[in-house]
């Protein structure tokens, strides 16, 4: 990482209020947009600007310690720092090679041995609390309100499904409300992030950043203010049971009456607001990338990304076998068998290859030693499931005795908690298989928060509403649920969506099954999101068997790349359509979906660099929009001076694969 401090010539000014005995900061983006205002006096409030936008009225910030007066109370600031930075940081499994991290920073040194750090970005602004306590402290409560001007529109994804019947366990997998601020219920919680309508073009997005060792954060309006939100965290679970709603989660049946016990001396979650004038730069934002803490992994040559035959969303419904289809052994050769004839890096071996309690004990239809075996000769890897409490039972010894198996990595399911505890443990789960050289992919919790950055093992979350749900609940909602999510969940980083289901369904028209599952939405849309949804570790949701049927399908999808050199946002309009161009090498791969209305779209190809190129097009049948599984493809070559112009269907999507041809 390279850094770049310059000092004294930022926008900062310090106004004095000597009637209220107050101080009043303002710090500048770079490019003037953003403002951020901080009023320190009885309290500490901040607002923010947009140009001659209100994004966020005067709110106040504090952190309550058990035993000691509010941070801040009466504040007294004994010293100003302000500098601009300008990372450049280097990208680990992303979806693009370097970061670009360029801001303005206000430090307020404030008497009690604490600092607020506020930062102004051209895309955004953050604070968070700096202590040096000596010891450990402890953390009665946090105050992070966010008070916005008028009664805006908000796209908010509320707490349901309570996995242990307990207020703060969660699927954090849900639709997102859309409603006017003030019409949201007061006594519900919320997860981040959620999305602000500000004005007809400005949006706002609320999200956290480098959460370690701490809660990650609900909100719930403010009863007294319709149009606020106040923070609620978790508080630190007293006792825990291991029998949960699904016999299989770790469930909290009692909770301490503070959030955190932590160290004194450190730095606390960065609270966020990204800020965008354009749809598209929301899709492609790097914020909590940026505010995360840097990777603890010096050399991450051993972390390969890649894609997964996946077994559960298919439940092993393989045909035109000669073996009784299941979890067992010659089921998975068969997976890994069309793993390896299309190229696909990794084979996930879900719920059913162990004990759900205790991963030293092996389902009898399985032979393990001998898939290891079998997958190592076909240069295939192997992952495997097991529950959070199944791994941290024995976290050391198991991650030794599969990684010295050769099994790749684990994926880690029915956490479905953000408390201090939760979070601490993916951490150190995080810490653990990285010793070992195994990869996560964090199923069943929240959305990430800059873990990805600082342990870049963890190849993917799920925290998101994502394709497993279309087995039970085949939702018309999905299709718009489905070009929310780049603005909002995956600007958090990467999401386990699952994606490549190939019976596709036209609106309405899919039924719940758990063998045969179906996808709203058209065949390429879900290619397209091969290209959108950012996903390291990429599944393959669908059987093997069907795969074949659609070789051509397949074909496409074992090509493109599942972490990227370069990533531009082309064109989009939130919860209507997206278009996304990503590089590879010298490849780029352009992915389009829409929602439930039919569109056509011009994409001008300028942005490449000069010369022609090999086009290969996945796009929407003409009689999509009466069989989902319709679709084209063509092959043609254009050059940058090119628009192509596309018509997607209903729920429908384009995928492209762009090679230049040699000159």
């Amino acid at each position: 990482m390279k850094k770049l401090v310059l000092t004294g010539i930022l926008q900062v000014m310090v106004l004095y209020v000597v009637a209220q005995k107050s101080k009043t900061y303002q710090l500048f983006s770079p490019d003037q947009k953003n403002r951020i205002t901080v009023t320190a006096g009885d309290r500490i409030r901040w607002s923010v600007q947009h140009g001659e936008v209100t994004v966020l009225s005067p709110s106040t910030l504090a952190i309550e310690q058990a035993g000691a007066v509010s941070m801040p109370g009466a504040t007294a600031v004994l010293r100003v720092k302000q500098q601009m930075i300008r990372d450049t940081i280097t990208a680990v499994a992303y979806k693009k090679d370097r970061v670009i991290n360029y801001c303005n920073e206000l430090v307020l040194d404030c008497k009690g041995n604490y600092s607020i750090v506020f930062r102004a970005a051209n895309d955004g602004v953050a604070y968070r609390f700096i202590t040096r306590f000596p010891g450990e402290t402890v953390i009665n409560r946090e105050e992070a309100v966010f008070n916005f001007p008028g009664d805006p529109i908000v796209h908010i994804p509320f707490t349901s499904d309570l996995r242990q019947q307990e207020k703060y366990s969660c699927s954090f997998e849900e639709f997102y409300t859309t409603s006017k601020l003030s019409a949201l219920p007061a006594d519900s919680l919320a997860y981040l992030p959620f999305m602000v309508e500000l004005d007809d073009t400005l949006k706002a997005v609320i999200l956290e950043a480098d959460v370690q060792d701490y809660p990650a954060m609900f909100v719930q309006r403010t009863a007294t203010a319709p149009n606020s939100f106040t923070a609620v965290h978790a508080p630190y679970p007293a006792e825990e049971t291991t029998r949960g709603k699904y016999g299989i989660n770790y469930a909290v049946t009692k909770r301490e009456n503070y959030i955190a016990r932590t160290a004194g001396t450190r730095s606390f979650p960065w609270r966020l607001i990204v800020i965008s004038e354009k749809d598209k730069d929301l899709a492609d934002n790097d914020m909590v990338q940026r505010l995360a803490a840097p990777s603890c992994i010096a050399d991450p040559s051993w972390i390969k990304p890649g894609k997964v035959a996946w077994d559960w969303w298919n439940d092993w419904n393989i045909s035109g076998v000669d073996f009784k289809a299941g979890i067992n052994t010659p089921t998975y050769k068969y997976y890994i068998d069309f793993a390896a004839a299309n190229k696909l890096e990794y084979v996930v071996l879900d719920e059913g290859w162990s004990d759900d309690w205790d991963l030293n004990k092996l389902n009898d239809r399985i032979d393990l030693k001998e898939l290891l075996s079998y997958a190592k000769q076909k240069n295939v890897g192997l992952i495997l499931w097991s529950t959070w409490y199944a791994l941290i039972q024995d976290l050391e010894g198991l991650c030794a005795k599969y990684a010295a198996m050769g099994v790749k990595g684990f994926k880690v399911d029915f956490l479905d908690r953000n408390d201090q505890k939760t979070v601490a443990s993916c951490y150190e789960m995080a810490a653990v298989a990285a010793k070992y050289q195994l990869m996560l992919d964090f199923h069943g919790m929240f959305a990430p928060q800059g873990l990805q950055r600082t342990w870049p093992n963890v190849v993917n979350f799920e925290g998101v509403r994502g394709m497993e749900y279309m087995k039970w609940h085949p939702d018309d909602r999905v299709a718009t649920h489905a070009v929310q999510l780049p603005f909002i969940r995956m600007m958090a980083g990467p999401m386990d969506y699952t994606p490549g289901a190939f019976r596709n369904r036209i609106r309405k028209a899919a039924v719940a099954s758990n063998s045969m599952p179906q996808g709203l939405g058209t065949r390429c849309n879900q290619l397209a999101m091969y290209i959108i949804y950012e996903a390291p570790l990429q599944m393959l949701a669908d059987n093997p068997s069907i795969y074949k049927k659609e070789q051509a399908c397949t074909d496409f999808i074992a090509t493109v790349p599942t972490t990227f050199n370069e990533t531009k946002a082309l064109d989009a309009k939130f919860g209507e359509y997206l278009v996304m161009a990503r590089r590879k090498g010298t490849d780029w791969f352009i992915g389009a979906m829409t929602n439930w209305t039919e569109r056509d779209l011009s994409i001008d190809l300028s942005f490449l660099p000069a010369g022609s190129y090999k086009a290969t097009i996945f796009r929407d049948g003409v009689n999509a929009d009466r069989d989902a599984t319709d679709y084209a493809k063509e092959i043609k070559i254009f050059n940058t001076d090119s628009k192509l112009t596309v018509h997607l269907a209903p729920g429908g999507g384009l995928a492209i694969r762009l090679q230049p041809l040699v000159q």
